[in-house]
């Protein structure tokens, strides 16, 4: 009986805290209020900025390097083509893409991230770095 007053308070602040939360969903925010939104650029030097939990670090700056460097479309090879008509499969460098499948395939020049687009029976539209390349299935 001691612990009556502090239950009913718990339970009364319980009810009162779940009114107030069916009273915000009942009440969106207006149409027009501003969303808060965050954007963030990825340095591509250590003088355009750095990580502040990780001042030291270059792993930012390496990334950028990478997603930006030249590929040579050569290196990429497809080996095969399978399937019924209306769901080719594509081997490109030993990995297997559909079409909207992405992936990371290795070649001569480093790991090359790749969408694949389209593919036909005797050749494969692909992206790379926002670049659109046709690679013909290998004579073998």
């Amino acid at each position: 009986m001691k612990n009556l007053p502090f239950t009913l308070l718990a339970l009364a602040m319980g009810v009162s805290l779940l009114r107030g939360m069916k009273v915000q969903a009942d009440n969106p925010p207006p149409a027009g209020s501003a969303q808060i939104q965050s954007v963030f650029i990825m340095p591509t030097s250590s003088k355009d900025g750095r990580d502040p939990f990780f001042p030291e670090s270059t792993r930012t700056i390496d990334a950028n390097a990478a997603a930006t460097h030249v590929v040579e479309i050569s290196s990429l090879k497809v080996p095969g083509i399978s399937g019924p008509p209306g769901h080719l499969l594509a081997i490109i460098n030993n990995h297997t893409f559909a079409v909207g499948d992405e992936g990371d395939v290795l070649t001569t020049s480093g790991r090359v991230s790749l969408r694949c687009l389209e593919i036909h029976p005797d050749y494969v539209i692909v992206e790379i770095n926002g670049q659109i390349h046709r690679i013909n299935m290998d004579d073998q």
